[in-house]
């Protein structure tokens, strides 16, 4: 796979086979998925794309793919390169859009979906919105909404519930899980995927949110000792079609992708639910453990004072500040959207 995504595709490519006797074009699409290594994009994106598309086209179409994140550009930068055509089809961290258009990272505030089951709620109330200001203000065309294990804490230190995390420095990726942690009275630390092992070694951070499988891949059960259960996030991801890619498309292949990528968003969401249990079966070194490797981890449960403690975090911290940075026409699109849906409403400006 070729280096970095601007020098890699300009935009949509066509390979037409030139001999008049071709019994059809062939068109090969060149697609931007997500995170590496971790089992979305290593048993379902890239096997769909460079495997499934050719088989259930009959061979006519094909498609390479390339994680974002090897892809030679900052996750943030995703939706202007689909906006600009660059890449012509993009997935798209919903967490990056955090400084530029945190409208859009509403349905997966720290501490809004306690089970995957309600995090569906959520997703199904925002998403209208979310797919018409896709298409209206950037000019892309929403064709999935992927979602990742649950964002869990994983600590060094013994800790008895949420409480515990006072004091410590806890590595988070995103504003949403800052403000969760430092509610809490923990420190936030902005550390990205690739630097949790190296921050935890070198003593950095005490803690860290990250998913419940994606931190055995790292070997944090080998250097952790605890993992609270509660899902301080899960991670979302919106795959798009850059506008005029999706119109150049044959209406087949369009029909195809449209039948074909909800099936893969389902088995997404399916198996992220699957690997969010087993992570937490590996770390602990349960006997159902399947994916991952075994370790000793104490896994910490919810308690009723730690699900009251995110009840309270989520509407007296997480909400107001989402919306102080979002703007006062985030509270229009909360109220009419996640807010009635959820019984949530928007908390009133002072």
């Amino acid at each position: 796979m070729c280096c970095g995504v601007l020098g890699w595709a300009a935009t949509l490519a066509w390979s037409q086979a030139p001999a008049p006797k071709a019994p059809a074009t062939v068109s090969h699409l060149r697609v931007v998925g997500g995170l590496a290594e971790l089992n979305q994009y290593v048993r379902r994106e890239e096997p769909f794309w460079t495997r499934e598309l050719a088989r259930l086209s009959g061979g006519r179409y094909t498609a390479e793919i390339v994680p974002f994140d090897r892809a030679g550009v900052p996750g943030t930068e995703m939706l202007r390169l689909l906006q600009l055509g660059v890449v012509p089809f993009g997935t798209a961290l919903m967490s990056s859009f955090s400084a530029q258009h945190p409208e859009y990272t509403a349905p997966d505030l720290a501490g809004l979906n306690p089970d995957i089951a309600t995090l569906r709620t959520t997703l199904a109330a925002f998403r209208p919105y979310l797919e018409k200001a896709l298409r209206d203000q950037h000019g892309v065309e929403p064709l999935a909404i992927y979602v990742y294990p649950a964002q869990v804490i994983f600590c060094g230190k013994p800790l008895r519930g949420l409480a515990d995390l006072a004091g410590r420095r806890v590595r988070v990726s995103s504003s949403t899980q800052a403000d969760f942690v430092s509610a809490l009275g923990a420190e936030p630390m902005r550390t990205s995927f690739a630097q949790i092992v190296p921050s935890v070694t070198a003593g950095s951070i005490e803690c860290a949110v990250t998913g419940t499988m994606s931190g055995n891949t790292l070997g944090l059960h080998n250097l952790m000792s605890h993992v609270h259960a509660l899902p301080v996030t899960w991670g979302l991801a919106v795959f798009s079609a850059n506008r005029a890619a999706w119109a150049a498309l044959p209406p087949d292949l369009r029909e195809l992708l449209k039948r074909e990528l909800p099936k893969l968003e389902a088995d997404i969401w399916a198996e992220s639910e699957r690997e969010t249990a087993d992570g937490m079966a590996c770390n602990r070194g349960a006997p159902e453990c399947q994916a991952g490797r075994k370790g000793r981890m104490v896994v910490v449960p919810v308690s009723a004072q730690d699900e009251q403690r995110r009840q309270e975090i989520l509407t007296s911290t997480v909400l107001p500040r989402w919306l102080q940075r979002c703007g006062a026409r985030c509270a229009q699109v909360w109220n009419s959207t996640i807010g009635p849906a959820r019984g949530i409403p928007a908390p009133k400006s002072p």
